[in-house]
């Protein structure tokens, strides 16, 4: 699908900008969109290139040149320590840590497994199917035109109610004593066929409670809706700035999980924590932001703290990129100029999180808003849980993508460590 003379004449009638892709399932990504406020930080939708080099694809940034906070440069092959909060830095080399690899010498939780569909929901239901040009996924959010003199609100005119079906997958200790209220970690992006399988992470905990630097905990992964991205139902659900995935899992996916695997789980919010990659990473904080109540405790790789909410909420236009900094346009609603966590007193929220160096940056040049670069986004989301007082832990992963999965194997040990630091189960 490209965008045609007459189909740009058609986005002109109807008052629209015309797209700045021509061949939508090809978006370089490697490269400042064109026609972007690259020069005056003043005007609206202004793209920070400090630091960047766009010679290599994906760019990559460096962090001594790019404004971003101050951070630790570890000695290659050093994770951060499993105590303390602040930014850190990787050495170039990601080796697998050793709880990663599965051995016969320690026990291994079962895994039990069941399927849901929309049909059968209370929320999410119907889901939302996404219209994609034939061999090309996410085509249509590729050649969705802006409106005009705003980057930020893409008009998606191809997304409809549709079914969705999505596996789950409850990971269940050899330790765990039944009857007894489990400490949990929700994970999305899960599920046989998810993104973020969670293998890795049930090998990594098999390791660390048979060295019982872990208690018994319960991990639950949950498959997305589908499809990828704004007009999707895994968009839809990962990217809104709203309680109601949370308020989902709580209501609909623990209670069957609970049935399917013969357990129980906790109702200490201490006890119960998120985790995700990208998109399903900004929603494991979003669970924790709108139900400190039910999540208290957050693990993200890549997460998307970026502008990808879609529909647009006006009183948020900047979507998940207004966790740490205001929309980048001019005027707005009276949400526009709010940045959430610096606007609201600091929450009981204990988050470790990482990005890489070359992580994504405007992977659809369509909409060159000043919000979609993840490296930049994670960056000034760590200043802003800092400026909090939030105990955090932030990763800058050096030459490493998106969702890098070495970085993960290197790290996730740690991550849980620390994330699970000072907890303390709270009876039967």
């Amino acid at each position: 699908m490209s965008v045609t003379p007459r189909l740009a004449a058609l986005f002109i009638a109807a008052g629209l900008s015309v797209p700045a892709i021509a061949a939508p399932c090809l978006p370089s990504g490697a490269d400042v969109p064109p026609g972007a406020n690259t020069t005056d930080p003043r005007k609206p939708f202004f793209i920070d290139t400090r630091g960047l080099d766009t010679t290599v694809s994906p760019p990559v940034r460096d962090p001594g040149k790019a404004g971003y906070p101050a951070a630790t440069h570890l000695a290659d092959g050093v994770v951060p320590p499993v105590s303390g909060n602040g930014n850190f830095i990787l050495g170039a080399s990601h080796e697998a840590a050793p709880e990663t690899i599965p051995s016969d010498s320690v026990p291994h939780g079962r895994i039990v497994s069941f399927t849901m569909a929309s049909a059968k929901a209370r929320v999410f239901n119907p889901g939302v199917v996404r219209d994609d040009p034939l061999n090309c996924p996410n085509g249509a959010v590729y050649a969705a035109p802006t409106a005009p003199g705003d980057p930020s609100d893409l008009k998606l005119a191809t997304s409809h109610p549709g079914p969705w079906e999505r596996s789950v997958d409850v990971y269940v200790p050899a330790q765990y004593v039944p009857g007894t209220p489990a400490p949990i970690l929700v994970f999305g992006d899960g599920g046989a066929d998810g993104f973020y399988n969670g293998r890795d992470l049930f090998t990594v905990l098999d390791a660390l409670i048979a060295q019982k630097k872990l208690p018994p905990i319960v991990a639950i992964g949950i498959g997305s809706g589908g499809q990828d991205a704004q007009g999707s139902e895994r968009g839809r659900e990962y990217d809104a700035v709203s309680p109601l995935y949370a308020e989902w899992v709580a209501q609909e996916v623990l209670p069957r999980a609970e049935k399917a695997a013969n357990i129980r789980i906790t109702h200490d919010p201490d006890g119960r924590a998120t985790m995700g990659v990208s998109s399903s990473g900004a929603a494991a904080f979003t669970m924790a932001w709108f139900h400190p109540d039910l999540f208290r405790r957050v693990l993200a790789y890549s997460p998307t703290f970026t502008n990808q909410q879609w529909p647009r909420d006006p009183n948020l236009p900047g979507g998940a990129w207004q966790y740490h900094d205001a929309w980048t346009g001019a005027g707005g609603g009276p949400g526009a100029a709010r940045s959430l966590v610096k606007d609201t007193p600091a929450k009981p929220i204990r988050m470790w999180f990482e990005a890489g160096d070359q992580d994504l940056f405007y992977p659809a040049p369509n909409m060159p808003d000043g919000m979609h670069d993840w490296t930049l986004a994670d960056e000034r989301m760590a200043a802003a849980l800092a400026a909090k007082g939030y105990a955090y832990q932030f990763v800058l992963s050096r030459g490493v993508g998106h969702v890098d999965r070495s970085t993960i194997a290197q790290t996730l040990p740690e991550a849980l460590l620390w994330l699970w630091h000072g907890y303390r189960p709270t009876g039967r």
